[in-house]
């Protein structure tokens, strides 16, 4: 029985390149594949090509913002069921209020911690690498 799920793929989407590259250094040093997005645009282009277990998504960008990627992700026939974890600078009632709304399956506040992120990960691709055992 393997307790690191090898293989996995997760996108993190973060206008901050220093964000992007902290989250891809510990999650491929974790053994998951990374496909990273500057914004919710990139971010929708790239989902239907590598099909993530698990999505991060920054709530502050430009031009279509985290809530939006989250809703439209969640709109998706293709991606309804895959978690998204909200990220941000605020750890307000509000914010997570608003991720809930739109379908965010957590919160986790920035900057995270290598072991926060990768809890994160165990806690909500958990029933994808179930499945696919």
């Amino acid at each position: 029985m393997t307790t690191q799920p090898t293989g996995l793929t997760i996108m993190v989407i973060d206008d901050s390149s220093t964000i992007r590259r902290s989250a891809e250094i510990f999650l491929t040093q974790a053994g998951y594949h990374v496909v990273l997005a500057e914004d919710g645009f990139d971010a929708l282009a790239k989902i239907n090509d590598h099909h993530p277990s698990l999505v991060f998504c920054d709530i502050l960008m430009p031009r279509l913002d985290g809530y939006q990627t989250c809703a439209l992700i969640k709109k998706s026939a293709k991606f309804h069921a895959t978690p998204v974890v909200m990220l941000s600078s605020k750890d307000g009632l509000f914010d997570r209020a608003r991720g809930t709304m739109v379908g965010s399956s957590a919160y986790l506040t920035k900057p995270f911690s290598k072991d926060s992120l990768l809890a994160a990960v165990r806690d909500h691709a958990q029933g994808r690498t179930d499945a696919a055992a």
